[in-house]
């Protein structure tokens, strides 16, 4: 059964904290203030997959002019390689773009092959190194993509 994506509402909060904290290690996955903060921010755009009436991840991005920045995409195990990041993420950058974004960047773990696999196939591009990025001991790969639009539309 295909996912279906909505906006962030906030009842949501508290299984995306859930979601958080079993997508990522305990110090990478992010408090329950940082998390409202993110969530709270006038630039922040939250969509929300749900597949079989339960949400199955989310993706959480903020942007400022021309550039967008993904601040993290979750996905729950159970659902994963059902193209519901794929689509949480084509959804957030169509978003993006209407606001006039030219450019999304992210950071993501340099020892997690999947999500490096994952935002390759998506079009991201590595841009730099952040050494001790993660828990002050795993670098992080800055990573981004151009936002074009497409001109036959």
């Amino acid at each position: 059964m295909p996912a279906t994506l909505r906006s962030y509402r906030p009842g949501d909060f508290e299984t995306l904290y859930e979601i958080d904290q079993d997508c990522y290690p305990r110090g990478i996955a992010y408090s329950r203030r940082t998390l409202r903060w993110f969530l709270s921010l006038s630039e922040a755009e939250c969509l929300v997959a749900e597949a079989g009436g339960e949400i199955a991840g989310f993706i959480l991005s903020e942007w400022d002019g021309p550039r967008a920045h993904i601040i993290t995409i979750d996905v729950l195990e159970r659902n994963r390689r059902e193209g519901v990041g794929s689509a949480l993420l084509l959804s957030a950058e169509d978003g993006l773009m209407q606001r006039g974004v030219q450019e999304v960047v992210l950071e993501t773990a340099a020892t997690n092959d999947a999500a490096i696999a994952f935002w390759q196939k998506h079009g991201y591009r590595e841009r730099g190194i952040y050494p001790r990025y993660y828990l002050a001991r795993i670098d992080a790969i800055a990573m981004s993509k151009s936002l074009v639009r497409d001109q036959d539309h």
